[in-house]
């Protein structure tokens, strides 16, 4: 039984893909903006914040890190509101997405913390600076520089991820690519567009915060 591939809808429908690409895009510049500060902070606290505070966050990041992201999106999307908290899809999405990064890039930076030579903090002290003028002045532009490469890779994965988020109607890609070809029946030229449109984010991602790197962090990111 033959098949004879027809791309003829696709011009109707290149407005709701790249409406699909901008939400996804607009969901990971969040994720991104939002997931490596609160990993910034994590791993600071994680290091040298009290112990209740170390553990919460390491009992955080084991949570994170060991279930899987659906359930955590469908926690926060159907489970809150149980609790009185309701939040918008795309919201729901964000906040999930921002969980979910910052629990792995909270061990990437920290990481990077460590690989910065202790004597370097006690010189700066030594000097005069206070201890939050050490950390970002000089150990968290260091440290970002050592894990730039491992963060970048992770940012792409949660890209890639946010297609989960189409189970809670988010009108992200993956979203729009199920609406069209349930529409069209033509769910092999369907996912064969999104799956090229998928490629060129992620490429495109990845030189753009690889570009980004070097103008901020210098010419050590590669």
């Amino acid at each position: 039984m033959g098949y004879s591939l027809d791309f003829g809808w696709l011009a109707g429908a290149a407005g709701a893909i790249a409406r699909g690409a901008a939400t996804t895009v607009l969901l990971i510049a969040v994720t991104t903006l939002a997931g490596t500060f609160l990993s910034i902070l994590g791993a600071a606290g994680k290091r040298n914040g009290p112990k209740p505070l170390r553990t919460a966050i390491a009992a955080y990041v084991e949570v994170m890190r060991n279930t899987p992201f659906l359930v955590q999106l469908f926690f926060i999307f159907f489970g809150l509101p149980s609790l009185g908290v309701r939040l918008d899809p795309i919201l729901a999405a964000m906040l999930a997405m921002t969980l979910n990064m910052a629990a792995y890039t909270i061990e990437i930076v920290g990481a990077g913390l460590d690989a910065v030579p202790r004597g370097q903090t006690e010189a700066a002290l030594s000097l005069g600076l206070r201890p939050r003028q050490v950390f970002v002045k000089i150990v968290l532009p260091q440290a970002l520089k050592v894990i730039y490469p491992a963060l970048t890779s992770q940012i792409v994965i949660m890209m890639l991820e946010s297609a989960v988020v189409s189970q809670i109607a988010v009108r992200e890609l993956t979203y729009e690519a199920d609406m069209l070809q349930a529409r069209t029946f033509r769910a092999f030229e369907t996912y064969l567009v999104v799956t090229l449109v998928y490629l060129g984010l992620s490429m495109g991602l990845r030189r753009l915060l690889v570009s980004g790197g070097r103008r901020a962090l210098g010419a050590g990111v590669s």
